[in-house]
């Protein structure tokens, strides 16, 4: 027999428990009752009954495995591009402490639900870059968040489309002979200055490939930070303000059947987009035979529920009159 729950010690303390209080109900029973005849054996026969029916419930608790059986095992994959926009206006702190430190922290904890799926990671601005390819180590992976930063790329603007040309590439000309499912995250605060995102929204679509795109920002957003000032708009002089954009983003998941989520100062949607991924029906890359055991602790918990309402229902007599 193979127990599912063996936890020994939570099992002595229950008993323990259990022998406590009914030693507690027997005294003040017997003191109640000290002038008038007790049927002694009649309160074994009671107190046999429910050390039994509790005896029941510690074995259903514990979950007794009995006998075994096989089951096949389906190994789906997935293969994940995570597309992180490294322009200027990600060091905003109107999400904080600023936009990229915000997904790093986040994007470190979406990895670890992945942990039998390949992620890749690409850097944009006005240009797209690999950093590090399909994998599954997360170490590495790890490793590269915490090297993030907007001087990685360079930043004359946003360009949605270059990570995911990048990524469709990437995708098409895979040597895997795997089949898996295929998707992008691309997160950014919108700003995109691209002007071919149609396109290659269609190719994506065309391919099989979703997008989940994540924005980042607020609507009344705020400064860049620049060394110990801010970034000035050459046309007012002013400070320049950046504000979360979610049309592009929202565009781009809707062509490819994807879906937009966000954080702001208004909604924390990362769970979502884990969720989402989660659901994605991974492609079979393999199945493996286990051996199984099966727990039967209904039928213990069965018999003592039985036990405990014969004991309600057919009370034994205990005091003689």
């Amino acid at each position: 027999m193979v127990w599912a729950y063996p936890d020994i010690d939570l099992i002595i303390v229950l008993a323990g428990l259990f022998g406590l209080v009914y030693l507690v109900y027997l005294t003040r029973y017997w003191l109640i009752n000290r002038r008038l005849q007790v049927q002694k054996r009649r309160l074994v026969t009671k107190l046999v009954l429910r050390t039994l029916y509790f005896i029941l419930f510690l074995i259903a608790l514990a979950g007794p495995s009995i006998g075994t059986s096989t089951k096949e095992i389906k190994e789906e994959g997935k293969d994940i591009f995570i597309a992180v926009d490294l322009s200027q206006s990600m060091n905003a702190t109107d999400i904080g402490p600023s936009r990229l430190q915000r997904i790093k922290f986040e994007l470190k904890n979406l990895i670890k639900s992945f942990p039998s799926d390949r992620i890749g990671l690409i850097i944009f601005s006005s240009e797209a870059f690999m950093q590090c390819p399909l994998t599954f180590d997360q170490n590495v992976l790890q490793l590269h968040l915490d090297g993030l930063n907007t001087g990685l790329v360079p930043n004359a603007g946003t360009d949605l489309s270059g990570p995911l040309r990048v990524a469709l590439d990437r995708f098409m000309n895979d040597q895997s002979q795997e089949v898996k499912s295929k998707s992008i995250v691309l997160i950014s605060d919108g700003e995109n200055f691209g002007d071919d995102l149609g396109d290659v929204s269609e190719s994506l679509s065309d391919a099989g490939i979703k997008v989940f795109t994540l924005g980042i920002g607020s609507e009344e957003g705020a400064s860049i930070p620049r060394g110990n000032g801010v970034v000035i708009d050459p046309n007012t002089g002013e400070p320049a303000i950046s504000k979360l954009d979610r049309t592009s983003l929202q565009q781009i998941a809707a062509q490819t059947e994807g879906q937009y989520f966000e954080i702001s100062d208004e909604v924390q949607e990362l769970g979502n987009l884990t969720a989402s991924l989660e659901r994605l029906e991974g492609g079979v890359v393999g199945s493996r035979v286990i051996e199984t055991s099966s727990n039967k602790y209904f039928y213990f918990l069965l018999a003592g529920l039985v036990l405990s309402l014969l004991d309600m229902v057919l009370p034994i007599k205990t005091i003689k009159l």
